[in-house]
């Protein structure tokens, strides 16, 4: 099962090569702005936001982030505290925390990841777009709210 799990994580770096390590004992507090491939196994109390269609953001377990995560490919094993906003996809593995909502266009979960927040499909609208005025009714409503 954990094997399963660093399989996911090896193949997202592969696919976004990392281009910066943040270890373990480093705790960053402020925003980063990233290109490429970002690792980060320590912690971070910022927003972080990717520059560029190709970036990948990989948060490993001993990872934590404290802020809001802006990322085409975002792949999660740590804790994240904030909206993570995945333009292409969101991995869940299996020691995922996230407590915030996901936007995501495609989700991959493991077994044992947690979300205490809302999954939230990129291209479903939140609100039903209200009736045109061409086909509400001719006459208002009324509601009968006096106790019979």
């Amino acid at each position: 099962m954990f094997d399963r799990d660093k399989e996911r994580i090896k193949r997202a770096q592969r696919a976004g090569q990392v281009d910066t390590l943040i270890g373990e004992k480093v705790v960053i507090r402020g925003d980063i702005s990233f290109s490429g491939g970002l690792y980060l196994a320590g912690r971070v109390h910022g927003s972080i936001s990717a520059q560029g269609a190709d970036a990948v953001l990989t948060v490993a377990e001993s990872g934590l982030v404290e802020g809001e995560v802006r990322a085409p490919i975002v792949v999660i094993n740590g804790e994240l505290r904030g909206d993570v906003h995945a333009g292409e996809r969101c991995e869940l593995a299996g020691n995922a925390r996230v407590l915030g909502n996901i936007h995501y266009k495609v989700v991959e979960m493991a077994a044992g990841a947690a979300i205490s927040g809302r999954l939230l499909h990129a291209e479903t609208p939140l609100v039903q777009p209200v009736a045109d005025a061409e086909h509400a009714p001719e006459r208002p409503l009324r509601l009968n709210t006096a106790a019979a």
